[in-house]
């Protein structure tokens, strides 16, 4: 009986694990999308295309607007109405010539925006192979010059790639995917989303490269009125599970002055990979530089997305820089893809699977249930020992 009340009790304790883990991992709610091109590339080739895709919640709405006018960008709208609308100006939009083309309505319902520009791919000669760029860095590659293709949409993602006149083939591409609830990504690095956040695939596919080692760095400028992302903290973990071998995570949020609380973010895991399908030996780690401050008219300049929305934009620019000493160079594969994570609010915080918390749970559980039945025999054998051992009585 007291043995059959331990088992219970560890499959009790194991099924509450189970429940709080799944109970805390609960979706806070979902989103309902809908996605708008507008036709510039029918009309003006040369404008470049603007993607908007309305997220809706329960009582906010977030615009994520992808445009390939100039130099790849992603800008992000927070709103505190379920009927916000992004209101574009076309002509004055491919104009380029003012502030005030792209434009929220009602103006008071917007709580945030934040813009990632990828601005400039820069190779480098690797010739001591020590992965550290140094004056051996040919002349970049400038994206707001690249030829762009239509973006290409399959809902909920957009496909936008490019060339630059040099490339005798292959392209540089961005993948937007956008969430209706929570989840990970089903590709490595399976990186966790929520419904407050959108996720961006940049991969390099056949490129030429301009030596035998190699190297890429890819530039990128965050942008906004008053509080860009500004600082990147890196943060450890213990589990691996979802990214074999990457125990890091780089958050680069945008706080004000300084506080913990984050009004938005980019986030990535430090891995890139050299296949298009990878295994676990394609990844190849990669770094990020310190972020620095920026000319906001040189990115006003480069991104038709910035100067149609922000008057006055703010914007801190680094570098994420893929493969260390050692490891293979660009043209063992000609691939190289990368992950980001663009969103409001804190960032999702990866955590066990219920799966692995009720492995933990059962490990060191039943050590604990050993322990209490073995205890409980020995008790039980004492007891019975003492009473065997009574006195017989004196004829």
């Amino acid at each position: 009986m007291a043995a059959g009340s331990a088992w219970s009790g560890g499959l009790y304790v194991v099924l509450v694990l189970w429940i709080v883990t799944v109970t805390c991992s609960a979706e806070p709610g979902r989103r309902q999308i809908s996605m708008q091109l507008y036709p510039s590339s029918h009309s003006t080739p040369q404008a470049g295309d603007l993607l908007h895709v309305r997220a809706v919640g329960d009582n906010d709405t977030l615009h994520f607007l992808f445009c390939s006018q100039g130099a790849p960008t992603l800008l992000l709208i927070h709103t505190n109405s379920t009927s916000s609308e992004v209101q574009v100006n076309w002509p004055e939009f491919v104009a380029r010539n003012t502030s005030g083309s792209l434009k929220v309505e009602p103006e008071s319902s917007l709580m945030y925006s934040s813009a990632v520009v990828f601005s400039r791919l820069l190779e480098y000669d690797d010739v001591n192979d020590t992965a550290e760029p140094t004056s051996d860095l040919f002349p970049p590659y400038d994206l707001q010059n690249f030829t762009w293709n239509p973006i290409n949409l399959s809902e909920p993602m957009a496909l936008l790639c490019g060339t630059d006149a040099s490339f005798t083939n292959g392209s540089l591409c961005l993948q937007l995917s956008v969430f209706d609830s929570e989840g990970r990504g089903e590709a490595w690095p399976h990186l966790l989303h929520s419904v407050n956040s959108s996720q961006l695939e940049v991969w390099l596919d056949g490129i030429p490269a301009r030596a035998t080692q190699s190297r890429f760095l890819l530039e990128m400028h965050a942008v906004g009125e008053a509080y860009p992302l500004s600082t990147v903290d890196v943060y450890q973990s213990i589990d691996d599970e979802y990214t074999p071998s990457i125990f890091k995570v780089s958050q680069w949020v945008s706080s004000v002055n300084g506080s913990s609380d984050v009004l938005g973010y980019a986030l990535w895991k430090p891995v890139a990979y050299r296949q298009a399908r990878p295994a676990l030996e394609d990844a190849t780690p990669c770094r990020h530089s310190v972020p620095r401050a920026q000319s906001g008219s040189m990115v006003t300049a480069s991104s038709g997305l910035i100067r149609g929305f922000f008057s006055d934009p703010k914007s801190m620019a680094l570098n994420v820089s893929f493969g260390l000493a050692g490891e293979p160079f660009y043209n063992v594969t000609r691939f190289l893809s990368w992950t980001l994570l663009v969103g409001v609010g804190s960032p999702p915080v990866d955590s066990f699977s219920p799966l692995v918390v009720a492995i933990m749970a059962v490990g060191l559980g039943i050590p604990m249930i050993i322990l209490l039945v073995g205890g409980i025999w020995l008790c039980i054998r004492k007891s019975k020992g003492a009473s065997s051992a009574s006195y017989e009585p004196i004829n």
